[in-house]
């Protein structure tokens, strides 16, 4: 449940650093991540060409990140990642992301992310 909890607490308010004093980002991209997949790097690859800046968390270097991934399976029924979402919402995987490619820069406006 603690895991649950940090998730969403990660997708609300883009927390960093320790959990007892977390600190907002105010960037309204979050993708959970790995550092080695290759849909991941596509996805931080097609952020940063947009000119988005996305608040990155890399599941395989964080303590709890096997436990924040079963989390966001339980939470948006997708176990894979990355695991993407603007604005609160979830966006899906690398995939989604790609298919919405000309509906991003709109979407990222929206958000107030680029």
């Amino acid at each position: 449940m603690a895991a649950k909890t940090k998730a969403q607490d990660i997708i609300d308010n883009n927390a960093v650093g320790e959990q007892k004093t977390p600190k907002r980002t105010n960037i309204p991209r979050t993708v959970f991540s790995k550092s080695y997949c290759p849909y991941c790097k596509a996805t931080k690859s097609l952020l940063s060409e947009m000119g988005a800046k996305a608040y990155i968390i890399e599941l395989d270097q964080v303590d709890d990140g096997a436990a924040i991934q079963d989390a966001l399976e339980e939470m948006t029924h997708q176990r894979s990642v990355p695991n993407i979402f603007i604005a609160k919402k979830h966006i899906g995987g690398n995939s989604d992301l790609q298919g919405k490619k000309s509906q991003l820069p709109k979407m990222l406006q929206e958000a107030h992310a680029i």
